[in-house]
């Protein structure tokens, strides 16, 4: 699944929903990060010897890096979920005021969600 950018579904790739808190996307981060480590595969000689299939785990290794750290920055979730997140245009300083506006409307639109008790995402809250 993809979004308007083409972009993978970072919430999807980690297996957590929308209105997943930090410790739940951390959590799911760390997990799937040991799960796809070099040490864990590089280990086995057939892999070793399989180019292609290494090169496949260490992308998807490298998306998983990608997508724990803009999920867990606040500043760039934010953007993420306002769908303003551009990964090859992560400057710090012209996106500082933009995210406070984001992230202040993101916490109140989980302050309704919670009061309606729904999570609106394709992976539903527990």
């Amino acid at each position: 699944m993809e979004n308007s950018k083409g972009l993978p579904f970072y919430y999807g790739v980690l297996g957590v929903s929308l209105c997943s808190s930090d410790e739940e996307i951390r959590r799911a981060y760390r997990k799937l990060a040991m799960q796809w480590h070099p040490d864990k595969w590089t280990r086995t000689l057939h892999l070793l010897l399989r180019p292609t299939r290494s090169f496949s785990k260490f992308k998807k290794l490298t998306q998983i890096n990608l997508v724990g750290t803009v999920l867990s920055d606040a500043k760039r979730r934010a953007l993420y979920d306002a769908d303003l997140y551009d990964p090859d245009d992560d400057e710090e300083d012209e996106i500082e005021g933009f995210t406070d506006f984001l992230q202040e409307m993101r916490s109140l639109v989980n302050d309704a969600r919670k009061e309606v008790g729904g999570c609106m995402s394709t992976v539903d809250c527990e």
